[in-house]
């Protein structure tokens, strides 16, 4: 960052470019070969979409080789061996046997991240959204950019290119801003999902040896741990961007406090759900189509969208139930309505609102079992003992056994005390940001804030090998 400052501006993209595919190569240095050659397609592509003389016809075709070299870098090193293992899977229940080689590829670290990137400056290009970016190291630099490069936000072109252009000279207040949000996301990841991390593991890994409470608490758990993962992530991602100047999207705004699925949505991984809104679902027909086709394309769209987060049938499971939700709260509208009514829950709105979370949250808490169970056995073996062994559940017995009060008692108190600060912090970001409102505080208020913050992390923060959860999507 000081260098960054430091040198004039016409070299920044270049500082900015070699940090990205050092910081890249650091864990697989082979991939950066795969990364800058997906730039490279795309880049060509883009431009000869831009020139005048092209018709239609050839725009299109080039829009579908960028398209088919992309998906098809995706099937190749994120889905081949799952399609292969399938298929024999399939046949060998006929007693047909099959050779398929599999093939012993790592899986690129962050690639749908920036396969989605190059595919959304694509169909902008395509579409007369974007004018094709000539400069093909700023443009290298937009797909490789190195706080977004593993795990997001995928930022659309149209909104961060321009501002690799421009010159952003030292600000006091963004750059301390900035870090005020980095050290927010520290915390979220190191305090809270990676202490939560072993709790899960315990159970997740295990699933078989528990029934009742204990299942019902690794998912609760998973649900923040996952979210404060991956919002942690964002975080350093948004803070360490908007420090140099930049400013990007951001990809998490309270989910957990949503009323429905739909509004969940809307709140959960900005930029990928606005990505399938804008690219897919919107393209299909959206909801501008008869009924049954609208259906259809919320449950393919969720479908994909579980795809996408990997090559498992548990994550097409959770996109199938999430696409199941959307349909089944649109055709419960008017019954739903019906219902408050007669009960007089709309006489109450603060208690109608707190359901409708309190149900939300549930709803997604059950999803989120498929998604982290490592078989989809495995998930349906917790689901069945969820309800089960609650009889004596509260004894000291019962919870002796239990991981939570044996080898993991201190993360399981460090996690539930942390996650209740998170929560106070949710609420008062309902009256907006929380580090715009503090900031606005006295010093003798603000500062004991941060420096609370930082003693977290320094005393309670998980300091060991913890990989962040997208980074394998």
């Amino acid at each position: 960052m000081a260098l960054y400052f430091a040198i004039p501006h016409r070299y920044r993209w270049l500082l900015l470019l070699c940090a990205s595919y050092l910081f890249y190569s650091y864990s697989q240095p082979g991939y950066v070969l795969l990364l800058f050659g997906s730039t490279l397609i795309n880049y060509y592509a883009a431009l000869q979409m831009g020139e005048e003389r092209v018709t239609s016809n050839i725009k299109k075709r080039y829009l579908i080789f960028c398209l088919l070299s992309n998906i098809g870098i995706l099937l190749i090193f994120k889905y081949y061996n799952f399609f292969t293992q399938s298929l024999t899977s399939y046949v060998g229940q006929y007693h047909v046997s099959l050779n398929i080689p599999e093939l012993g590829l790592l899986l690129p670290i962050g690639i749908s991240f920036y396969i989605f990137k190059n595919m959304s400056y694509a169909i902008d290009v395509y579409r007369g959204d974007k004018i094709p970016e000539r400069h093909l190291g700023i443009y290298a630099l937009y797909v490789a950019f190195f706080p977004q490069l593993l795990a997001g936000p995928i930022e659309r072109s149209t909104r961060l290119i321009p501002q690799l252009h421009e010159r952003f000279d030292f600000d006091y207040e963004r750059v301390t801003s900035g870090l005020k949000l980095m050290f927010w996301g520290l915390f979220q990841k190191m305090v809270i999902a990676d202490n939560i991390a072993p709790l899960v593991d315990a159970i997740y890994n295990h699933p078989s040896q528990y029934q009742g409470l204990p299942l019902f608490l690794g998912t609760f758990f998973y649900a923040f741990q996952i979210y404060c993962d991956f919002s942690g992530y964002s975080d350093i991602a948004i803070g360490a961007a908007q420090i140099m100047g930049y400013r990007t999207m951001d990809n998490f705004n309270r989910p957990y406090f949503s009323k429905s699925i739909a509004e969940f949505w809307r709140r959960w991984h900005i930029s990928l759900s606005s990505w399938f809104r804008d690219y897919l679902y919107i393209p299909m027909g959206g909801n501008r189509v008869a009924v049954p086709r609208w259906y259809l394309n919320l449950f393919v769209v969720m479908l994909i969208c579980g795809f996408w987060h990997g090559a498992n049938w548990t994550f097409l499971v959770w996109g199938g139930l999430h696409g199941f939700y959307l349909v089944s709260s649109i055709i419960t509208r008017s019954f739903r309505g019906y219902l408050t009514r007669t009960i007089s829950l709309d006489r109450l709105p603060r208690l109608h609102r707190s359901i409708k979370v309190l149900i939300t949250f549930f709803l997604v808490c059950f999803a989120w079992i498929f998604f982290r169970a490592n078989t989809i056995s495995d998930a349906l073996s917790i689901i069945s003992n969820l309800f089960a062994g609650w009889d004596g559940a509260f004894t000291v017995k019962a919870w002796d056994t239990m991981p939570f009060f044996t080898n993991l008692k201190f993360e399981f108190v460090v996690s539930l005390i942390a996650i209740g600060i998170l929560l106070f912090v949710q609420l008062m970001e309902r009256r907006g940001n929380i580090i715009d409102r503090l900031s606005a505080q006295p010093v003798w208020f603000r500062w004991p804030a941060y420096y609370s913050l930082l003693v977290a992390i320094l005393l309670f923060g998980n300091f060991g090998s913890k990989q962040f959860i997208y980074f394998q999507f």
